[in-house]
């Protein structure tokens, strides 16, 4: 499996900004796709973006789309999510995950420990 560690999450304002970071480690970066999920209370768990190593456009859940942005930097081995818009509904701890395999339609079997994001209105 791939070890993973999320960092950036905190409290920000409605219509502010926050990136997270994760940083992996145990297996070659690109060989797994990377997905942030995240987890609000009575709420499901939800894929907010991925990004695929197999020549896939990164994917977005409609309810972020044009405001997250996922991204990499293959030399750190850390994959961000940079977050504009913020809003109160995208409170919620946001987990790190790595796939299977390069695709975002693999499984995603390694996760990190989760961040905690609160947006206040």
């Amino acid at each position: 499996q791939v070890q993973l560690v999320e960092s950036g999450g905190g409290l920000v304002q409605a219509g502010g900004s926050l990136t997270l970071s994760c940083a992996a480690s145990g297996r070659t970066f690109t060989d797994h796709a990377m997905g942030w999920f995240r987890l609000a209370p009575g709420k499901e768990r939800e894929r907010v973006a991925a990004l695929s190593w197999y020549g896939e456009s990164p994917d977005y859940a409609d309810s972020v789309k044009g405001r997250f942005t996922i991204f990499a930097d293959v030399a750190k081995n850390t994959v961000y999510l940079r977050m504009n818009a913020l809003k109160s509904e995208d409170t919620a701890v946001y987990y790190c995950a790595a796939a299977t395999g390069r695709s975002y339609y693999a499984d995603f079997d390694s996760w990190g420990r989760g961040t905690q994001v609160t947006v206040s209105s």
